[in-house]
């Protein structure tokens, strides 16, 4: 691999994961705006839902309350005593009987409550003749008295007249008519004002169902009721209307409402599907049945949030999906990367591999053909050069040898497929064979390889192979020959030594050369651990024969490591477990 394939590699992999990801980014934008905007259509139609809800609660809950004062007949509103008086107390003229008025023989009239005129949201009955002051058929009282006092100036007559239809006119709450009036706009609107219209025909049923039964239980005396209109004047409520009474006298009748006791009622009715809803006047002519009005009053509901909105939602189906494909996208991503890696490392190892074996065979391959060739053509007459010549020749091939089985074993490591029978030996058994291969390798290259082992470890019994522990010794022995040859000391010692705590035997090989520096033994047990230039420009070797020592040393049960790098020598201890 050319040294700018690497850097070319890198660049396109962080391209592709740069486009994947701005994909990824754009996906992920859209997808969160579509799942925003798909739960705030849920939330508006749980509100709406809601909203829906709360409206019929209190139309419904205000509709017998409103069709009770519809129905109820004019001279209900007549002051205690008759015409004549307008303070509310009994008069001496008597031109129409008054309702509440108990008539003992001989005996003044008293006031008293009139059944069904006092309603627990009503602040004041009232009734003007005229200009005059206001009169009220309830029975006399501090609380009557001071609302009727402050009457003229809540609601005074001039007001209620001016917001009153004629006296001759029913005021009817048609819902129809009302949503008729009122533009729709839209889906929602639309269904908005088709639930108004439903209410408002439910107001009008309870009305005549009330009107009906008023008239049932007094036939005859009691004539059609004209409808009350709700007045908002100021922050005040009033119901009233314009009656003709006997000697063609108008009259405006009306209930003066607690706003406030009537608002927190039915606020408190609605408040486990709207915990934070208000009422709000509407103002004459800003009625809209699409903005959540009551039928029964002119009054907007403000729902507010509702309950439960407020509350954490579970992570929605998009959302986790979302998660786990941005986690799927990071895993591959870092996959590929690893791949990546993988692969330039591979083939930079290849690269290594090719290089140091090109440069291992070249030499012994030009020593034995040069050889050769010169004892082919009889050109060492000298039969003791000649035999110089054939252990020269013998060497090479050995070292040859060596590469190739070096290779061939570490391929068989790979595969899984070692080859080497673990047995138990002594190390009488096999360590001199050894000893005499290793020295040969260090007289070779021009060193002594020095024994130190205690006549006690040859006799120890360990798991072993033979051929697999030669070849981890002659790897570690080759090593010192190769970097420590230029040492003032060249000796290599091999030594042995029993770990009874641990049970196993150790067996030591020491050189006096250079060591290992510490930024190499990091990479040191690595397979073709050199690079092209460590393989042209350091000893000869591939850089694995460290890595396969360590492979056959651990397929046997033991370890091999680095016990010194400094510069008094490198050291590499071999373990074998005990039998």
């Amino acid at each position: 691999m050319r040294p700018n394939q690497p850097r070319l590699m890198w660049l396109a992999f962080a391209a592709a994961v740069l486009v994947v990801i701005a994909a990824m980014g754009w996906t992920t934008r859209a997808v969160l705006r579509l799942d925003a905007a798909e739960a705030e259509s849920r939330q508006k139609a749980q509100l709406e839902e809601n909203v829906r809800l709360a409206l019929w609660r209190m139309d419904s809950a205000l509709a017998p309350l409103i069709a009770a004062e519809h129905a109820r007949p004019a001279t209900a509103y007549h002051p205690l005593g008759g015409f004549g008086g307008y303070t509310g107390y009994p008069s001496a003229r008597s031109g129409y009987p008054a309702p509440g008025l108990v008539y003992a023989s001989g005996e003044r009239p008293e006031p008293v409550p009139l059944p069904g005129i006092n309603q627990p949201f009503a602040r004041l009955y009232f009734q003007y003749l005229g200009a005059a002051p206001p009169t009220t058929p309830q029975a006399p009282g501090d609380a009557v008295r001071s609302n009727l006092e402050r009457l003229t100036d809540v609601a005074p007559f001039d007001r209620l007249v001016a917001a009153l239809p004629p006296a001759a006119r029913a005021d009817r709450p048609d819902g129809s008519q009302a949503l008729a009036r009122v533009p729709t706009k839209g889906e929602q609107a639309l269904r908005n004002a088709q639930e108004y219209q439903a209410r408002a025909q439910n107001n009008v049923q309870q009305l005549q169902v009330q009107a009906a039964a008023n008239r049932a239980g007094d036939a005859g005396s009691a004539p059609a009721p004209v409808f009350m209109r709700p007045i908002w004047i100021g922050d005040e409520l009033v119901l009233a209307r314009r009656v003709a009474l006997l000697g063609n006298r108008d009259a405006v009748q009306g209930c003066w409402v607690d706003w406030p006791a009537v608002r927190s009622w039915l606020l408190a009715s609605v408040k486990d599907v709207l915990p934070d809803a208000t009422l709000v006047p509407l103002e004459p002519g800003a009625a809209d049945p699409s903005a959540r009005q009551l039928a029964s009053l002119p009054v907007r509901l403000v729902p507010g949030e509702i309950a439960g909105a407020r509350a954490a939602a579970p992570p929605s189906p998009l959302r986790t999906s979302l998660l786990v494909a941005w986690v799927c996208v990071v895993l591959a991503t870092a996959a590929v990367a690893l791949l990546l890696r993988g692969v330039i490392s591979l083939s930079e190892r290849r690269g290594a591999f090719v290089s140091a074996v090109t440069h291992e065979l070249r030499t012994p391959l030009t020593t034995l053909r040069m050889y050769t060739e010169m004892l082919e053509g009889g050109m060492v007459a000298d039969p003791a050069q000649r035999q110089n010549y054939l252990a020269t020749l013998r060497a090479e091939a050995d070292r040859l040898g060596h590469l190739v089985e070096n290779v061939l074993a570490y391929s068989r490591l790979e595969r899984n497929r070692a080859g080497y029978e673990v047995t138990v030996l002594k190390l009488a058994d096999v360590l001199p064979r050894i000893a005499e291969r290793l020295a040969e390798r260090a007289r070779q290259a021009g060193m002594e390889l020095v024994v130190e082992i205690p006549a006690g470890i040859y006799e120890q019994p360990v798991r072993t192979n033979a051929l697999a522990l030669e070849q981890i010794l002659f790897n570690l022995v080759d090593n010192a020959c190769k970097y420590a040859a230029g040492a003032a000391d060249r000796r290599i010692h091999l030594s042995g030594a029993a770990h009874d705590e641990v049970d196993t035997v150790c067996l030591d090989v020491r050189d006096h050369g250079p060591g290992i520096a510490p930024s190499l033994a990091k990479r040191l047990f690595h397979p073709f651990s050199k690079s092209v230039q460590e393989a042209a420009n350091t000893a000869p070797g591939l850089g694995l024969g460290l890595s396969l020592s360590r492979r056959l040393a651990e397929s046997m049960g033991g370890e091999l490591k680095l016990l010194g790098g400094t510069a008094g020598g490198a050291a590499f201890a071999v373990t074998l477990p005990r039998s």
